[in-house]
Protein backbone atom coordinates (compact mmCIF):
# COMPACT_ATOMS: atom_id res chain seq x y z
CA UNK A 1 0.00 0.00 0.00
CA UNK A 2 1.32 3.58 -1.19
CA UNK A 3 0.77 6.11 1.32
CA UNK A 4 0.94 9.90 1.09
CA UNK A 5 1.57 11.56 4.57
CA UNK A 6 -0.20 15.25 5.56
CA UNK A 7 1.73 17.99 7.22
CA UNK A 8 0.90 16.26 10.55
CA UNK A 9 2.43 12.47 9.64
CA UNK A 10 -0.62 10.61 9.39
CA UNK A 11 -1.03 9.27 6.13
CA UNK A 12 -4.07 11.26 3.69
CA UNK A 13 -4.05 8.86 0.70
CA UNK A 14 -3.64 4.96 0.34
CA UNK A 15 -3.68 2.97 -2.50
CA UNK A 16 -6.36 0.40 -3.38
CA UNK A 17 -5.95 -0.77 -7.11
CA UNK A 18 -3.13 -0.86 -9.01
CA UNK A 19 -2.19 0.47 -12.46
CA UNK A 20 -3.48 -3.36 -14.37
CA UNK A 21 -6.43 -3.24 -12.35
CA UNK A 22 -7.54 0.05 -13.10
CA UNK A 23 -6.48 -0.01 -17.10
CA UNK A 24 -8.67 -3.33 -17.14
CA UNK A 25 -11.37 -1.54 -15.12
CA UNK A 26 -11.15 1.01 -18.06
CA UNK A 27 -11.57 -1.17 -20.63
CA UNK A 28 -14.02 -3.44 -19.11
CA UNK A 29 -16.02 -0.68 -18.37
CA UNK A 30 -15.83 1.32 -21.45
CA UNK A 31 -16.51 -1.77 -23.62
CA UNK A 32 -19.87 -2.74 -21.58
CA UNK A 33 -21.26 0.64 -21.92
CA UNK A 34 -20.47 0.82 -26.22
CA UNK A 35 -22.33 -2.75 -25.65
CA UNK A 36 -24.98 -1.50 -23.41
CA UNK A 37 -25.78 1.72 -25.43
CA UNK A 38 -25.76 0.09 -29.61
CA UNK A 39 -27.66 -3.20 -27.71
CA UNK A 40 -30.32 -0.90 -26.49
CA UNK A 41 -30.24 1.23 -29.52
CA UNK A 42 -30.66 -2.36 -31.87
CA UNK A 43 -33.59 -3.22 -29.39
CA UNK A 44 -35.49 -0.35 -29.75
CA UNK A 45 -35.80 -0.74 -33.70
CA UNK A 46 -33.60 2.15 -34.71
CA UNK A 47 -31.48 -0.40 -36.47
CA UNK A 48 -32.36 1.63 -39.69
CA UNK A 49 -31.05 4.91 -37.99
CA UNK A 50 -27.19 5.40 -37.31
CA UNK A 51 -26.21 6.05 -33.99
CA UNK A 52 -23.88 8.63 -33.54
CA UNK A 53 -21.07 5.80 -32.53
CA UNK A 54 -21.97 4.22 -36.17
CA UNK A 55 -21.33 7.87 -38.24
CA UNK A 56 -18.37 8.20 -35.35
CA UNK A 57 -16.94 4.56 -36.15
CA UNK A 58 -18.44 4.46 -40.06
CA UNK A 59 -19.08 0.61 -39.26
CA UNK A 60 -22.80 0.00 -38.32
CA UNK A 61 -24.68 -0.38 -35.08
CA UNK A 62 -25.04 -4.75 -35.50
CA UNK A 63 -21.08 -4.72 -36.68
CA UNK A 64 -20.09 -2.14 -33.76
CA UNK A 65 -21.75 -4.34 -31.20
CA UNK A 66 -20.49 -7.68 -32.34
CA UNK A 67 -16.83 -6.48 -32.58
CA UNK A 68 -17.12 -4.56 -29.39
CA UNK A 69 -18.29 -8.04 -27.91
CA UNK A 70 -15.45 -9.70 -29.19
CA UNK A 71 -12.75 -7.21 -28.23
CA UNK A 72 -14.85 -7.66 -24.58
CA UNK A 73 -14.91 -11.32 -24.42
CA UNK A 74 -10.85 -11.14 -25.47
CA UNK A 75 -10.36 -8.95 -22.83
CA UNK A 76 -11.85 -11.01 -19.49
CA UNK A 77 -9.90 -13.61 -21.12
CA UNK A 78 -6.60 -11.64 -20.82
CA UNK A 79 -7.64 -10.46 -17.55
CA UNK A 80 -8.05 -14.01 -16.13
CA UNK A 81 -4.96 -15.38 -17.99
CA UNK A 82 -2.58 -12.79 -17.05
CA UNK A 83 -4.42 -11.45 -13.84
CA UNK A 84 -5.43 -14.81 -12.56
CA UNK A 85 -4.32 -14.08 -8.86
CA UNK A 86 -7.09 -10.99 -8.48
CA UNK A 87 -9.69 -13.11 -10.27
CA UNK A 88 -9.42 -15.48 -8.00
CA UNK A 89 -9.26 -12.93 -4.72
CA UNK A 90 -12.39 -11.43 -6.51
CA UNK A 91 -14.50 -14.57 -7.11
CA UNK A 92 -13.01 -15.76 -3.69
CA UNK A 93 -13.85 -12.78 -1.36
CA UNK A 94 -17.37 -12.09 -3.29
CA UNK A 95 -18.63 -15.38 -2.13
CA UNK A 96 -17.63 -15.46 1.32
CA UNK A 97 -20.03 -13.66 3.45
CA UNK A 98 -20.53 -13.58 7.12
CA UNK A 99 -23.00 -13.61 9.89
CA UNK A 100 -21.86 -10.06 10.79
CA UNK A 101 -22.80 -8.42 7.29
CA UNK A 102 -26.34 -8.56 8.14
CA UNK A 103 -25.78 -5.99 10.50
CA UNK A 104 -24.16 -4.11 7.63
CA UNK A 105 -27.34 -4.53 5.91
CA UNK A 106 -29.20 -3.55 8.46
CA UNK A 107 -27.57 -0.01 8.81
CA UNK A 108 -26.75 0.07 4.62
CA UNK A 109 -30.70 1.99 3.49
CA UNK A 110 -29.34 4.98 6.24
CA UNK A 111 -25.43 4.92 5.60
CA UNK A 112 -25.74 5.62 1.77
CA UNK A 113 -26.42 9.55 3.00
CA UNK A 114 -24.63 9.39 6.17
CA UNK A 115 -21.09 7.51 6.12
CA UNK A 116 -21.66 5.81 9.15
CA UNK A 117 -21.68 1.79 7.81
CA UNK A 118 -21.44 -0.50 10.13
CA UNK A 119 -17.84 -2.56 9.86
CA UNK A 120 -17.69 -5.23 7.88
CA UNK A 121 -14.21 -7.82 7.49
CA UNK A 122 -13.04 -8.54 3.66
CA UNK A 123 -11.86 -6.67 0.93
CA UNK A 124 -15.44 -5.86 -0.41
CA UNK A 125 -18.10 -4.98 1.39
CA UNK A 126 -21.28 -6.83 1.55
CA UNK A 127 -22.74 -5.02 -0.88
CA UNK A 128 -20.00 -4.97 -3.44
CA UNK A 129 -19.29 -8.84 -2.99
CA UNK A 130 -23.38 -9.23 -4.27
CA UNK A 131 -22.76 -6.62 -7.23
CA UNK A 132 -19.75 -8.71 -8.07
CA UNK A 133 -21.30 -11.50 -8.50
CA UNK A 134 -24.57 -10.21 -10.44
CA UNK A 135 -22.30 -8.61 -13.03
CA UNK A 136 -20.07 -11.42 -13.31
CA UNK A 137 -23.13 -14.10 -14.03
CA UNK A 138 -24.50 -11.52 -16.41
CA UNK A 139 -21.52 -10.57 -17.99
CA UNK A 140 -20.81 -14.51 -18.65
CA UNK A 141 -24.36 -14.90 -19.56
CA UNK A 142 -23.77 -11.93 -22.05
CA UNK A 143 -20.62 -13.47 -23.61
CA UNK A 144 -21.80 -16.70 -24.20
CA UNK A 145 -25.01 -15.56 -25.32
CA UNK A 146 -23.64 -13.58 -27.74
CA UNK A 147 -21.39 -15.48 -29.00
CA UNK A 148 -23.90 -18.63 -29.35
CA UNK A 149 -25.84 -15.54 -31.90
CA UNK A 150 -22.71 -14.92 -34.06
CA UNK A 151 -22.52 -18.76 -34.71
CA UNK A 152 -25.59 -20.51 -34.65
CA UNK A 153 -28.05 -19.46 -38.02
CA UNK A 154 -31.16 -20.21 -36.66
CA UNK A 155 -33.58 -22.84 -35.06
CA UNK A 156 -34.40 -23.39 -31.35
CA UNK A 157 -31.09 -22.90 -30.15
CA UNK A 158 -31.00 -19.51 -31.82
CA UNK A 159 -33.96 -18.32 -29.69
CA UNK A 160 -33.06 -19.56 -26.44
CA UNK A 161 -29.42 -17.25 -27.06
CA UNK A 162 -31.70 -14.76 -27.79
CA UNK A 163 -33.53 -14.79 -25.34
CA UNK A 164 -30.53 -15.23 -22.72
CA UNK A 165 -28.82 -12.27 -24.32
CA UNK A 166 -32.08 -10.12 -23.93
CA UNK A 167 -32.60 -11.04 -20.40
CA UNK A 168 -29.34 -11.07 -19.19
CA UNK A 169 -29.38 -7.25 -20.56
CA UNK A 170 -32.49 -6.02 -19.14
CA UNK A 171 -31.05 -7.32 -15.56
CA UNK A 172 -27.66 -5.54 -16.61
CA UNK A 173 -28.86 -2.32 -17.33
CA UNK A 174 -30.13 -1.62 -13.76
CA UNK A 175 -27.22 -2.91 -12.37
CA UNK A 176 -24.64 -0.83 -14.47
CA UNK A 177 -25.97 2.38 -13.79
CA UNK A 178 -26.58 1.33 -9.71
CA UNK A 179 -22.80 0.53 -9.66
CA UNK A 180 -21.87 3.84 -11.88
CA UNK A 181 -24.06 5.69 -8.59
CA UNK A 182 -22.32 4.09 -5.93
CA UNK A 183 -18.64 3.87 -7.31
CA UNK A 184 -18.93 7.62 -8.91
CA UNK A 185 -19.75 9.06 -5.57
CA UNK A 186 -23.24 10.55 -6.44
CA UNK A 187 -24.43 9.19 -2.79
CA UNK A 188 -22.93 10.99 -0.19
CA UNK A 189 -22.21 7.39 1.93
CA UNK A 190 -20.13 7.25 -1.04
CA UNK A 191 -18.55 10.21 -1.96
CA UNK A 192 -14.85 10.05 -3.05
CA UNK A 193 -14.98 6.30 -3.85
CA UNK A 194 -14.05 6.91 -7.13
CA UNK A 195 -10.89 7.93 -6.17
CA UNK A 196 -9.97 4.25 -6.11
CA UNK A 197 -10.21 3.63 -9.75
CA UNK A 198 -8.80 7.23 -10.98
CA UNK A 199 -6.29 9.79 -10.23
CA UNK A 200 -3.31 6.91 -9.56
CA UNK A 201 -5.55 4.82 -7.58
CA UNK A 202 -4.89 7.31 -4.30
CA UNK A 203 -7.78 7.22 -2.19
CA UNK A 204 -8.32 9.42 0.86
CA UNK A 205 -7.72 7.51 4.11
CA UNK A 206 -10.81 8.83 5.79
CA UNK A 207 -13.00 7.21 2.58
CA UNK A 208 -10.93 3.93 2.84
CA UNK A 209 -11.52 4.07 6.70
CA UNK A 210 -15.19 4.50 6.00
CA UNK A 211 -15.76 2.25 3.62
CA UNK A 212 -12.94 -0.61 3.75
CA UNK A 213 -11.89 -0.38 7.55
CA UNK A 214 -10.70 -3.99 7.74
CA UNK A 215 -9.00 -3.93 4.54
CA UNK A 216 -7.07 -0.50 5.50
CA UNK A 217 -5.64 -2.29 8.70
CA UNK A 218 -4.43 -5.33 6.69
CA UNK A 219 -2.84 -2.71 4.59
CA UNK A 220 -1.60 -0.69 7.32
CA UNK A 221 -0.62 -3.89 9.24
CA UNK A 222 1.63 -5.02 5.99
CA UNK A 223 3.30 -1.70 5.50
CA UNK A 224 4.41 -1.87 9.39
CA UNK A 225 5.64 -5.18 8.34
CA UNK A 226 7.98 -3.76 5.29
CA UNK A 227 8.93 -0.46 7.42
CA UNK A 228 10.17 -2.96 10.08
CA UNK A 229 11.84 -5.00 7.92
CA UNK A 230 13.30 -2.66 6.35
CA UNK A 231 14.37 -0.78 9.62
CA UNK A 232 15.85 -4.58 10.57
CA UNK A 233 17.85 -5.07 7.29
CA UNK A 234 19.44 -1.37 8.08
CA UNK A 235 20.68 -2.07 11.61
Amino acid sequence: MVTERGRQGTPEFVSRNNAKTRWFHAGVYLTVLVLLFTGWWLTLGAEGDPSVLSQLSGVSDAELHTWTGYAFAGLIVLGVVLGWRAARTLVGDSVRFRRSDLRWFRRWPGAVFTGRFDRHEGHYDPGQRIMNLVLIVLLLALIVSGVGLVTVSGGPEFVWYNRIHRWSTYLLTPAIIGHIVVAAGILPGYRGAWRAMHLGGRLRYKVAERLWPAWLERERSKGFDEERQHTDEKT
